[in-house]
């Protein structure tokens, strides 16, 4: 009885350690959505000027492109 304990103690954790991946994971996209928003206001308001006026949203944006994906839990090697 032991090891079927350990398992499932071994199985609940690995669950839980995947639910928090993808629960940050989607955090991480949220937060580049919200930036997002905010550029389009910033080009809606600045007008011809958007280009100098939102350059730090516009970069800051583009990093998050980058890094904040969507990943799921299974990681395959290519």
């Amino acid at each position: 009885m032991p090891v079927d304990e350990a398992r499932i103690a071994e199985y609940k954790a690995r669950l839980a350690e995947r639910e928090r991946i993808i629960r940050e994971s989607w955090v991480r996209t949220m937060e580049a959505k919200l930036v997002r928003e905010k550029l389009d206001r910033c080009y809606e308001t600045e007008g011809v000027n958007h280009m100098e006026s939102c350059k730090e949203l516009r970069e800051r944006y583009i990093d998050m492109l980058k890094e904040n994906r969507v990943q799921g839990y299974k990681h395959i090697d290519v």
